[in-house]
């Protein structure tokens, strides 16, 4: 594969050279809106080359993307092998594992396959949302509150690097789900927010920052997973509006990145009665969305992707293999996490015979694939370095963006009498309460490095007699700093907090002075029904290190707040808010 170097924004440094592929023919004036998709509609040799020498069944093989994990132990990866080795599937999807582990798996899985294997991960905010040892970058709700979207251009480019130095291709992001529902129990904080132009711009961004620098975005849930109040992965969720409202909301920001070269975009499991009447059946597998809306009305020449076809939105109402077969029916182009290839194989072979697939239709979307291996450098293929493996996804310039994100989203949504900054008053007592931690926090320890507080821990379902000693003691000091944490790294839809838990915290900000830190979804407020008479309240959306740190620097006074609220979480606190 022929590449030019060409310099390109980037977080790495300036003078970074970075690998783009050349366009194929200099002759061909057809335009696209980028090279990527001007890669998948064109004639190539390297293609052809190696379609030529595909069965009829490899070519609808080569649709069709695995799960993989790196933690699951010998059997699950000799399982992995066999479907490659005897199927000759296209590519794999990675899950949980590690770089190190992933790394070495997957340059055996790509020494056994026939035809280089492409190599996707959802991974929304960095791989650190799939395996351990790698870094924790934040979810699309944090980046919603930025008003730099450059910084999220750099966080897109910083996760194409990721990507490229594990040997993948394909990311399953970004989401531009317009989140206009709170009771959302799966887009939620995996959205930018709820209005559609901040969704466009800031998606816009890191899909730019990923393909700019080699790696395959992926716009999800076509035609809009916001408004719901079901999670697909349990359940068929279902939208009723029409064309009028989708068009004015949910495919706006679709459209934005189709427009922009987005070079994929993956088709929800979710019904929309007024789209297609047929029962039970969600978009992905519905030919007047996918082939009518996606591909006449908004003529989208990209890859298109099923969600996971292990999802219960498919699979609690249509058998593995017809499953498959309307998927491609549709219109989709690649076929993700099915529940067995055998059985999809299968299934499609049938539908060739009977005339409900044509061949001539699977080879075209076969090429498509093919192609964007191509774009990405499969036709030159080489094994990862394990070397360094660690170090490169931990570097300087990484832990430098990620400190930018942090700092430019921190909401400050009240600031009663100019409590923030906090000042050293003497003869004035200060408790650090941590709502949900057991031991002393990342936040604690940079508060405590320069202001004399005393720690204390509000557990979930504390017992009685302990939240009322907790209570008494708390009541003594007079100013109070409240920080509150989800029961895990990721932010959650409800915070696990008992009633008496959220009593206590409620009874604290009403009768002292207190400032109240969120380390969680912004939804969760409305946990706290008296949360919006704190004296000072700042919102973070998420418990990582560099958040805590930042939420620290500026209680202190030595950080201005610069986020907006991107959603609203009720009457008191509106998106765009933000002092």
């Amino acid at each position: 594969m022929a590449f030019s170097a060409c310099k390109k924004k980037n977080p790495h440094a300036e003078d970074t050279v970075v690998f783009k592929p050349q366009p194929i023919s200099p002759e061909d004036t057809i335009k696209y809106p980028n090279e990527l998709i001007t890669t998948l509609n064109r004639k190539n040799r390297w293609v052809d080359s190696v379609f030529r020498r595909m069965t009829p069944d490899e070519r609808i093989t080569q649709l069709m993307m695995i799960e993989v994990f790196s933690n699951q132990g010998q059997k699950h990866e000799e399982d992995v092998l066999k479907l490659i080795k005897r199927y000759k599937v296209g590519g794999l999807i990675f899950f949980q594992g590690g770089p190190v582990r992933q790394a070495k798996l997957t340059n055996r899985l790509q020494a056994a396959s026939k035809v280089p294997l492409w190599i996707g991960m959802d991974a929304e905010n960095g791989i650190g949302m799939r395996m351990d040892s790698a870094m924790q970058y934040p979810l699309p709700m944090l980046l919603g509150a930025i008003n730099n979207d450059s910084l999220i251009y750099r966080m897109g480019a910083e996760m194409a690097f990721e990507f490229k130095r594990l040997g993948m291709h394909l990311n399953f992001a970004p989401v531009v789900d317009v989140n206009n529902n709170p009771q959302n129990p799966i887009i939620s904080y995996r959205a930018f927010g709820e209005n559609k132009n901040d969704v466009s711009s800031k998606s816009l961004a890191q899909m730019q920052g990923m393909q700019d620098n080699g790696i395959i975005a992926t716009a999800k849930h076509f035609p809009g997973h916001g408004d719901t109040d079901v999670d697909s992965h349990l359940d068929l969720p279902v939208i009723p509006y029409g064309r009028n409202r989708l068009d004015s909301l949910e495919l706006y920001p679709f459209r934005h990145l189709i427009q922009s070269g987005v070079g994929g975009i993956m088709v929800g499991h979710i019904h929309l009665p007024k789209l297609d009447s047929t029962t039970n059946l969600p978009a992905s597998l519905s030919k007047p969305i996918v082939n009518g809306i996606l591909k006449k009305e908004l003529r989208y020449g990209g890859l298109i992707f099923t969600d996971a076809m292990v999802m219960k939105g498919v699979t609690k109402y249509f058998e593995p293999g017809e499953a498959e077969v309307m998927a491609l029916e549709a219109g989709n182009d690649v076929l993700e996490r099915l529940v067995s290839v055998p059985k999809a194989l299968s299934a499609i072979r049938k539908a060739i015979r009977q005339g409900r697939l044509s061949q001539q239709e699977i080879d075209r979307r076969c090429k498509k694939v093919l192609a964007a291996k191509y774009w990405v450098g499969l036709n030159n293929y080489q094994p990862i370095k394990i070397d360094s493996l660690y170090q490169d996804l931990h570097a300087p310039h990484a832990h430098e963006m990620l400190r930018q994100l942090a700092e430019g989203s921190l909401t400050l949504l009240q600031n009663k009498r100019n409590q923030i900054p906090l000042e050293n008053k003497k003869r004035r007592t200060i408790a650090s309460l941590a709502v949900g931690g057991t031991r002393t926090t990342f936040f604690q320890k940079k508060i405590k490095e320069q202001l004399a507080v005393k720690d204390y821990f509000l557990p979930r379902r504390t017992k009685k007699k302990d939240l009322e000693k907790l209570r008494k003691e708390l009541l003594k000091h007079d100013l109070l700093l409240i920080s509150i944490y989800g029961p895990s790294i990721r932010p959650s839809n409800n915070l696990g907090f008992t009633p008496e838990d959220r009593a206590l915290v409620n009874e604290l900000i009403r009768k002292k002075r207190s400032i109240v830190v969120l380390f969680d979804n912004a939804y969760t407020l409305n946990r706290f029904e008296d949360v919006h008479q704190a004296t000072a309240l700042l919102v973070g959306y998420q418990q990582l290190p560099a958040v805590q740190a930042a939420a620290a620097r500026l209680i202190m006074g030595n950080l201005k707040p610069q986020g907006k609220l991107p959603v609203t979480v009720n009457k008191h606190f509106q998106y765009g808010e933000g002092l």
